[in-house]
C-alpha cells in the first residue's frame, strides 16, 4: 500500500479527516476573470471530483460517529457506486477513446488522460477501501460478526457447508473448459467468477476453466452458518469443493475475476421508428457491450491476467485492477439486513404531513393551503404523493391525471392507482423516460402494463431525457375545472422516497397547473412552438438562462452596494458556463453558499476569483437529493427548487421543470433546512481550494437528524392545536 494511501487512513481514523486533492493544479492562478472555456486550471474534473465523492463516502465508514453496520453499508455503497463509474464514466470515456475524440473537456483533459487519472484514483480508493473494511472486520468480530474464510472453519462447519453447497447451489454450477474445442466463454457484467487452473494427474499439460459463482435469488454471496452470526464467502466454499466438479483432477490454482462492462450503448433516437425497439436493442447489446475493467484477486497467475486481457481485449497493466480481499463489495449490503437495531441508527418512521390531515379530501387541504411543501424522507411519501394520487383515482369529480415517470419501485403503488384511475374512466396520460440508465427493462414493462389498461402512454421528446417529476390532476371543483399539481426534485419511487432527502410541492395555482399543462403537452407530441410559460422555469428552453441571469443579478446588486447572496442545494455542480458566471459574481463580491453533493467543478476560496465562494457536501444517513436554489436579490428574495442539477446535460439535453415558491410558510421551511444545512459541523465536508474536502469531527447532531427532531415537533404541535378545546364566546348576554 502506497505512503498517501496510508496517510490517508491514519488522516480519517484519527480524527483529521481529509480527502485527496485534484491532480495537477498550479497553487496559484492569473489575476482577472476567469476566461471562457476550456482553461483547465479554473476548473476541475467531473471525473475525478466525483470520485472525491466515493473518497467522502468511504470516510463515512471509518468515522465512528456512525453506528458499525452503518459504516459497513457505507463501505458496500462504495463498491456499489464504482461498479456505476466503471460503467457509464469509464465506458463512456473509452467509447470517445475508440471513436477517435481527442478534444480537450474544460479541465483540459483528453478521454485518454481521464481515463488514466480516473485508473489511478480508482487503485487508490480500492486500496484504502480495503484497508477500510480489514479495520471494520475487527470491530464486528467484536460483536460476533465474522466472515471467516474456509479454511478457519472447523471440521464439522466445513461439513456443514459443504453439505448446504452440495444440496442448495451445486446443481446450478457449470464448469466451462476454455481449449480448441470450447472457445472463451461469455462472461456477463458484474458476476463473479472463477478461474481454475488443473490438470490430470498422469499429466502436467495445464487445462483451464471458468466457473461462475450462481449470485442471486436465494442464492446469497455470504453462507451463514446455522445458529451463528459467521459467514463464509460462496466463492471460498467452491474453490475448496472443487473435487465435486473436477473429480479426480488435480487443482494447480484457483482464482476469483470480475468484469465490469460498457454500460454506454445509446443508439440515435431520430433514425429510431420505433424507440421503445431501440431501447430494447440496447438493452441486448448493453449484456454484450465490450468490457472495461477486469478485478482479479492477488492469487491469480500472471499468465492468466494475461490471459483475461487478451480475451477481453484489454491492456492488462492499465485495465485489470488485482485487488486485495473481496471482490464485489456491494454484497457486504446483505449484513446490515442482521437484526441488530443497536448497530444502526436509531429506526426512523416519517411523519405524515400536518397540512394534509386524514379527515378531510387531499384536494380541500391543498385548496385551503393554496400549496404544501413537503419534505422526504422526514415527511411520509405515502401518505402524501400516493395519497394524491389515490385519491385522484377514486374521486368521481376527477377528470384526468397526468405524470411522468422516470423511476419508480418494483412494488410501485403509483402504478397500481394509475391503473386504477384508468379502470375508473379517468383519462389517464403517462410519460415514460426509457432511457433512465439501468432502469430501461422496468420501465419499459411498465409502459406495456400502462397501455394495456389504455392509459396514453408517451416517451417524451426525441433527443431529450424527460427528467422533471411532475403530476396534474384535473378536477371537477363546483362550476370550474381546477387544475392540482405536485413538482418535486426526486423519482416517484417509494424506496427512494424513505432514504433520499427530497422536496416537493402540492399546489392548486392556477399559472402553476397552465403551465404544466402546457409542458405535458409538449411532451406528448415533441412540437416546439413558442411555448408561453408564467411560473416554471423549464430546461432546456429558459432554465440555464434565467440562472445565469439570477447569479448576474446579484453581482449588479453587489456592484451597487447592496449585500450579495447566492445559496445552490444541488447534487451537482459541473455546467463550465454557470461556474464562470458564479466566479465573476465572486469577483463582484457576492457570497457564494454551495451545497454539493458530488461533483463540482468550482475551486472555492481562490484569491482574486473565488474568494467568497464556501462550498460543502452534507453525508449522512439519507442521500442529499434535493435541488434549492436561493437568491436575495436586494431583498426581492427568490426560492426555487425542481429535478436540475447544474449539469450541462440537465440544462441542455434534459427535460427538466423548476418552480418558485412564493408563500411565506414554505419560503420558512426551505430557509430552515438550508440554515442547518449550513451550520452543520457533524455531517458537513467543506471543499479547499485544491479540490480536496476536510471535515470536521463535532459530536453534536447534524442537520438530518435536527430536521428529524423539526419534523417531530411539528406533529406534537399540530396535535396539540387539534385537541385544544373551543374558544367560548366572551360576549354579554
Amino acid at each position: 500500500m502506497t505512503a498517501r494511501i496510508t496517510a490517508l487512513a491514519t488522516n480519517l481514523a484519527t480524527g483529521l479527516v481529509r480527502t485527496p486533492p485534484a491532480p495537477d493544479l498550479p497553487e496559484t492562478l492569473p489575476p482577472g476573470p476567469p476566461p471562457l472555456p476550456p482553461a483547465g486550471d479554473y476548473y476541475l474534473s467531473r471525473e475525478l471530483t466525483w470520485l472525491n465523492f466515493a473518497w467522502r463516502i468511504a470516510g463515512e465508514a471509518v468515522d465512528r460517529r456512525n453506528p458499525l453496520l452503518e459504516r459497513l453499508k457505507f463501505v458496500a455503497i462504495v463498491g456499489s457506486a464504482l461498479d456505476e463509474f466503471v460503467m457509464k464514466r469509464i465506458g463512456g470515456l473509452k467509447t470517445q477513446v475508440g471513436a477517435g475524440v481527442t478534444d480537450k473537456t474544460v479541465d483540459g483533459r483528453t478521454p485518454s488522460e481521464q481515463i488514466r487519472q480516473c485508473q489511478a484514483a480508482l487503485r487508490d480508493l480500492d486500496a484504502y477501501t480495503h484497508k477500510v473494511l480489514v479495520e471494520l472486520q475487527l470491530e464486528l468480530a467484536e460483536h460476533r460478526i465474522e466472515i471467516v474464510p474456509w479454511t478457519e472453519l472447523d471440521p464439522a462447519e466445513q461439513r456443514q457447508l459443504r453439505d448446504h453447497y452440495v444440496e442448495n447451489i451445486f446443481p446450478l454450477v457449470t464448469p466451462q473448459a476454455m481449449d480448441s474445442a470450447h472457445p472463451f466463454p461469455f462472461v456477463s457484467n458484474l458476476s463473479l467468477n472463477l478461474l481454475v487452473t488443473l490438470h490430470y494427474p498422469e499429466e502436467h499439460r495445464d487445462l483451464l476453466a471458468r466457473v461462475k459463482v450462481p449470485v442471486g435469488v436465494d442464492i446469497p454471496r455470504l453462507l451463514q452458518l446455522r445458529g451463528t452470526m459467521r459467514f463464509t464467502p460462496l466463492e471460498d466454499v467452491m474453490q475448496h469443493n472443487l473435487d465435486l466438479l473436477f473429480p479426480g483432477m488435480k487443482v494447480a490454482a484457483c482464482a476469483p475475476f470480475r468484469v465490469t462492462r460498457n454500460a454506454v450503448t445509446e443508439g440515435n433516437e431520430d433514425q429510431a421508428d420505433d424507440l421503445l425497439a431501440m431501447i430494447e436493442s440496447e438493452l441486448r447489446e448493453r449484456k454484450f457491450a465490450a468490457i472495461v475493467r477486469v478485478e482479479c484477486g492477488p492469487q491469480m497467475r500472471a499468465e492468466q491476467r494475461k490471459l483475461l486481457a487478451s480475451e477481453f481485449n484489454l491492456n492488462e497493466q492499465a485495465d485489470v485492477f488485482e485487488k486485495d480481499g473481496m471482490l464485489g463489495v456491494a454484497d457486504l449490503l446483505s449484513l446490515y439486513q442482521l437484526d441488530l437495531p443497536e448497530l444502526k441508527y436509531p429506526a426512523h418512521r416519517p411523519i405524515d404531513n400536518p397540512a394534509l390531515p386524514t379527515d378531510r379530501s387531499i384536494f380541500r387541504a391543498i385548496r385551503d393551503a393554496e400549496s404544501i411543501l413537503l419534505h422526504h424522507p422526514y415527511e411520509s411519501f405515502g401518505t402524501s404523493v400516493q395519497r394524491f394520487l389515490k385519491e385522484a383515482a377514486a374521486d368521481p369529480r376527477v377528470r384526468a391525471i397526468k405524470m411522468t415517470l422516470y423511476r419508480t419501485s418494483q412494488d410501485s403503488e403509483v402504478i397500481a392507482q394509475l391503473v386504477n384511475a384508468a379502470r375508473n374512466g379517468k383519462q389517464v396520460a403517462v410519460v415514460v423516460e426509457l432511457k433512465a440508465r439501468f432502469d430501461e427493462a422496468a420501465n419499459i414493462r411498465w409502459a406495456n402494463r400502462l397501455e394495456e389498461v389504455g392509459i396514453h402512454v408517451s416517451y417524451g421528446v426525441v433527443g431529450l431525457k424527460t427528467h422533471c417529476k411532475v403530476i396534474l390532476v384535473v378536477r371537477q371543483d363546483r362550476a370550474q375545472l381546477r387544475r392540482y399539481t405536485h413538482i418535486g426534485t426526486g423519482n416517484y419511487h417509494a424506496g427512494n422516497a424513505r432514504g433520499y432527502a427530497d422536496f416537493g410541492v402540492l399546489t392548486c395555482d392556477e399559472k402553476i397547473g397552465r403551465d404544466i399543462t402546457e409542458l405535458f403537452n409538449y411532451l406528448t407530441t415533441g412540437y416546439r412552438p413558442e411555448r408561453n410559460y408564467g411560473r416554471i422555469l423549464p430546461a432546456p428552453i429558459r432554465l440555464k438562462s434565467a440562472i445565469i441571469a439570477l447569479i448576474e443579478r446579484e453581482a449588479d446588486i453587489q456592484r451597487e452596494g447592496g449585500q450579495g447572496l447566492i445559496q445552490l442545494k444541488i447534487n451537482a455542480l459541473e455546467d463550465a458556463e454557470i461556474t464562470r458566471a458564479l466566479y465573476l459574481a465572486s469577483q463582484a463580491g457576492v457570497r457564494i453558499d454551495l451545497i454539493v453533493r458530488d461533483t463540482c467543478r468550482l475551486r472555492p476560496g481562490v484569491p482574486g476569483l473565488s474568494e467568497t465562494v464556501h462550498v460543502r457536501s452534507i453525508l449522512g444517513r439519507f442521500l442529499e437529493h434535493a435541488r434549492v436554489y436561493y437568491f436575495r436579490g436586494g431583498g426581492e428574495e427568490t426560492y426555487l427548487l425542481g429535478s436540475a442539477d447544474m449539469m450541462k446535460r440537465n440544462l441542455e439535453s434534459r427535460v427538466e421543470v423548476v418552480v418558485p415558491v412564493t408563500l411565506p410558510k414554505l419560503r420558512a421551511a426551505l430557509r430552515r433546512s438550508l440554515d442547518l444545512q449550513l451550520a452543520d459541523t457533524r455531517s458537513a465536508w467543506i471543499m479547499e481550494p485544491d479540490g480536496s474536502y476536510v471535515r470536521s469531527m463535532s459530536e453534536g447532531p447534524g442537520c438530518q437528524q435536527l430536521l428529524i427532531d423539526d419534523a417531530e415537533a411539528r406533529v406534537k404541535a399540530a396535535d396539540a392545536i387539534r385537541k385544544r378545546p373551543p374558544r367560548r364566546g366572551t360576549g354579554a348576554r
